[in-house]
């Protein structure tokens, strides 16, 4: 007979188990891997069903294909698994040993996208936080300069060289333009939104930067965070936004309680 001990045990590894599955489920939920890992659910079924009737071919067939079960899984679910490790690394215990550079031009961005949305110019304007943002970096051009409103605003001019891709800001400094940022792979994005909603979307799946997108055709005004798109903001809206997530006292769970509030 199990003791008191042992039940709460026991009770707490089933507890732990269904967290672990509910975080899985919420992570894959409108991705195209929730039907890869309904698929993975059949065959894990399928290798049951085909042990208890003994059916030793077919048993043998599906415990093959299981070998190659785990590389699959990594190579399937990249995305998802680099979005969990990143959220992982933005807890607040991981947060007490990293030094986050805060954003100290807030209101030089702000003005850049008024501007901007008043102008109807399309703009992706990527501010990053305590996560690397140097493989995206890379695919931009380095330009290492202060960020400054008619900077940001002469980089997007649909004649320059550099418009078409991303601004990378960290601290007071735009550190590339021209960026390409992922794709979501998500299929219940609405199909009015264009590449560069998606791109915001992706690379907020993969780390914790806040992407403003600006609109060329509605000329409306979007942020992207946490995998999330909050679609036409007001100005007033953005600047809290933005003024709340780089405060140096401001944790990751009170920047989702005022969107949601909002």
């Amino acid at each position: 007979m199990l003791s008191p001990f042992q039940y709460l045990i026991n009770a707490l590894d089933i507890i732990i188990v269904a967290i672990i599955f509910y975080r899985v489920l919420l992570l894959l939920r409108g991705t195209r891997a929730i039907e890869v890992v309904i698929g993975m659910v059949i065959l894990i079924a399928g290798s049951f069903i085909t042990k208890w009737l003994k059916l030793d071919a077919l048993s043998w067939l599906i415990s093959s294909i299981k070998t190659i079960w785990l590389v699959a899984f990594v190579i399937v679910f990249q995305p998802e698994l680099r979005r969990a490790l990143a959220q992982l690394g933005s807890t607040p215990f991981a947060r007490y040993f990293l030094k986050p550079e805060p954003i100290t031009l807030l209101d030089d961005i702000v003005k850049a996208t008024t501007k901007l949305s008043a102008r109807g110019i399309g703009a992706l304007i990527v501010l990053g936080r305590e996560i690397s943002l140097k493989n995206y970096i890379q695919t931009g051009e380095k330009i290492q300069a202060k960020v400054t409103t008619n900077l940001i605003n002469t980089i997007f001019v649909p004649t320059t060289p550099l418009h078409d891709g991303a601004i990378i800001i960290r601290g007071d400094t735009i550190i590339a333009a021209g960026c390409i940022l992922p794709l979501t792979e998500r299929d219940d994005i609405p199909s009015q939104l264009g590449t560069r909603h998606r791109a915001a979307i992706g690379l907020s799946e993969q780390t914790d930067a806040l992407i403003i997108i600006v609109s060329e055709e509605t000329r409306s005004i979007s942020l992207a965070k946490d995998g999330k798109l909050e679609y036409n903001i007001t100005l007033d809206k953005l600047r809290s936004i933005l003024t709340l997530a780089f405060s140096p006292s401001t944790s990751s769970s009170k920047l989702d309680e005022t969107n949601e509030e909002s």
